[in-house]
Formats: structure tokens, sequence, C-alpha cells
């Protein structure tokens, strides 16, 4: 194969997606990409931020392949006194909602040593970004911010030391002209389609994304990560399966129950067909 071969066979290689978990933790939680990480923060929590430090996520590339994956999440300290961790979900959980509340709070506790001077806990941030619409938060826009206030009034913050964002991806695409100019959108166009046109426009004014967007073509050449992502998308396909297989085993129950095949639909979100082959 000649040289120029070779070039055109590197420039149509695909991007590894950053919805992939492992590659969003890649791509934004590894030291060296606090200028990406940043910038997209600031995004999401619509603030200018001091500085990020990147130190305390593991660097996946450099471990064992057959080694568990562990926790893919991105977790940062920001302006050197606050945590923000920062989650990419690509399959829907039961409990997903209350598992927020769990992650938050671990880290949290993590501040408190055994003295239990309760000075030292710090305000913590906890951002779930999904690939899916969450079935409660239906009425919801695409990004929601959640503190814990008084019910009555709706006025007073409890404290400030909890709050969580949820970011809905698929909902963008239900957004009005005016509002998919924000710069949050702009950086959820990135990670659900780094190789598309509007994204080539939106790097010409944001030099972070510009970046990201050339670690990620490194990333994408590495033969590790290259890996490491096929392995991901085989679980995340494994799941999705055995989620699917469990649904079809309680709709079964239900249309033997004489249950209405409407309400079944309602309820598990298969289609009629596959309810009928049951």
């Amino acid at each position: 194969m000649s040289q120029k071969e070779e070039t055109k066979g590197e420039e149509k290689r695909k991007l590894l997606s950053p919805k992939l978990d492992v590659i969003f933790q890649a791509l934004f939680g590894e030291v060296g990409s606090e200028r990406i990480t940043k910038k997209f923060l600031e995004a999401i929590l619509d603030e200018e931020l001091e500085e990020v430090d990147l130190s305390r996520n593991i660097v996946l590339r450099r471990e064992n392949l057959e080694d568990k994956m562990g926790i893919l999440d991105v977790l940062v300290k920001i302006n050197n006194e606050e945590y923000c961790n920062v989650e990419m979900q690509m399959v829907e959980k039961d409990k997903l909602l209350e598992r927020i509340l769990y992650y938050w709070s671990r880290i949290y506790g993590k501040n408190l040593k055994s003295s239990n001077d309760y000075i030292e806990l710090k305000k913590t941030i906890e951002v779930l970004i999904v690939n899916f619409e969450i079935n409660r938060l239906e009425e919801l826009e695409y990004h929601s911010r959640w503190k814990i206030i008084e019910e009555e009034k709706r006025k007073l913050v409890l404290t400030e030391d909890l709050e969580i964002h949820i970011i809905e991806i698929p909902k963008i695409y239900k957004l009005a002209r005016e509002e998919q100019e924000e710069e949050l959108v702009k950086w959820l166009e990135f990670i659900e389609n780094p190789e598309s046109k509007k994204v080539e426009k939106y790097m010409k004014e944001n030099k972070e994304m510009k970046e990201a967007k050339e670690k990620l073509k490194v990333m994408s050449e590495d033969e590790r990560m290259q890996i490491l992502a096929e392995l991901r998308e085989k679980a995340i396909r494994d799941e999705k399966a055995v989620e699917r297989f469990g649904i079809k085993k309680v709709a079964k129950k239900m249309k033997e129950k004489g249950a209405d095949i409407k309400f079944i639909q309602e309820v598990t979100n298969l289609t009629q067909e596959e309810i009928e082959e049951l």
C-alpha cells in the first residue's frame, strides 16, 4: 500500500465515540485535559471557574486490559475547594435517580476525617449525562439542576453543599433554534457526533473543543483505547440484552394474568408484535 493510500485510510478512520463512558473518562478526566474539562464544566455550571484538578482520576489506557474497568466517572476538584463528579451513562438502570444521591454522598463523605469536623465537608456537585430520556423527567428541559429546597414557599435552599445536574442528550433535538446556540448544547453536539459539520463550525470559535477533537483523534489511533472501547461496547450490548430478556419475562407474566396489551406496552415499552409473540 502506498503512503498516499495509508494517509487516506487514516483520514477515514472513525473517531471513537465520546458518549462511550470509557472514552468520555479518558477525554475529560486525564491530567492534561484541564482546559477542555474546565470549558465543558463552565457550560454545565454556567459560571467561570478559576482552575480544575483532574489528578484524582485513574488513567484507563495504562491499566491491564484484562482487569475490570472500575469507576468510569470523571472526578474534578474545582477552584481547590469543591468537588464535581461527572458520569456518562449509556444504559438506563434501575433506581437511576437514587444512584445519583448515593454517588454524591460517597464523594461528599470522603472529605470527613475521623475527627468528625464537619467544616471539612466541601460542596459536591454530581453531573449525570445520559443517552436516553428519563421517564420521570419528561416535562423538564434537557438540562435540569437540583438542590434541597423548602417545599411550601420554594425559596429557601437548605444547603449549598448538594447540587445535582441531569443532562439528557436526546432532548437537544427538540430545542428551538436559539436554544441550539447555547454553549452546553454545542458541547453535547460534540459528544453526540464530533465529526459533524456543526462541530466543525463550533470549533472555529471554541479552541477547547478543537483541542478535545484533536485529543480524540489521537485516542482513536491508540490500539489500547480501541480495545477498551470494543470491550466496553460489548459489555453494554450484553447488559442491554439481559435487561431486554428480563422485560420480556415480566411482559409474559402480565399477559398470562390477562393484562391489556396496551397497558403492557406502556409498562415495558415493548412493541405490540413483541408482546403478541410471547
